[in-house]
């Protein structure tokens, strides 16, 4: 009888205290990317590691659980990386960086904010490919990835993303075939073409089409 009191406090303090646990996680999470980046005019400031979650800090948002739900953080003038643990964000539903100067792939893990609806990176110099990852954001939305220097094609996995309602990787370094399946269907094309690899993508179109006769081996038009 003894050994049962004893578990069902120690499952009591485990419940009390796992919302403070994740929310240090996120706040690790949140000081790990303000150590990659390169703050000039200190928007990052009030991120200060030692308080117990960072729902006080500024440009970011939680819920009544102290989940962090949104990242505010678009022109904002920082530049540097994203690594890893931002995926540690899960209850994260909006992500809002665009308009800086931030660089380097998109790392892998971001496909772990399941609850993501709007993830907003444009403007910066996103290189690499767009993870395939990204097909694990269900809850997805708005995904806007335009004027960066992503290369590669369009992960076809991304036509799982039934809600995905707005998709934009213009003025990239894109090439290969446009996925026309789910919701891709209904995309403006201007959505995807970027001046410098419209005849890329033309070509990959039309060999989608069966028509690859008009395309050299470089994979430009040619009559």
């Amino acid at each position: 009888m003894a050994r049962l009191y004893r578990l069902s406090i120690v499952l009591s303090f485990l419940l009390t205290v796992s919302p403070s646990l994740s929310t240090n996680t996120e706040g690790n999470a949140l000081h790990a990317l303000r150590s990659r980046l390169s703050d000039p005019t200190n928007v990052l400031q009030s991120w200060d590691p030692t308080l117990v979650n960072p729902c006080t800090w500024f440009h970011v948002t939680c819920d009544s659980s102290n989940h962090v739900t949104r990242l505010d953080l678009g022109n904002s003038n920082i530049s540097g990386t994203l690594g890893p643990e931002l995926g540690e964000l899960r209850h994260l539903k909006y992500l809002e960086l665009y308009r800086n100067d931030i660089g380097g792939k998109i790392p892998k893990e971001l496909g772990n904010m399941k609850n993501l609806v709007s993830m907003d990176i444009y403007g910066n110099r996103f290189e690499g490919e767009i993870p395939k990852s990204f097909a694990m954001l269900k809850s997805l939305r708005f995904l806007r990835l335009n004027n960066n220097k992503l290369s590669g094609s369009i992960p076809r996995e991304l036509t799982t993303l039934k809600d995905l309602k707005v998709f934009d990787v213009s003025n990239n370094d894109l090439c290969g075939t446009i996925p026309v399946d789910g919701p891709f269907a209904s995309f403006p094309m201007e959505r995807y073409l970027d001046p410098v690899n419209i005849t890329c993508l033309a070509c990959s179109f039309l060999e989608l089409l069966g028509h690859g006769s008009y395309c050299n081996s470089n994979g430009l038009l040619h009559v």
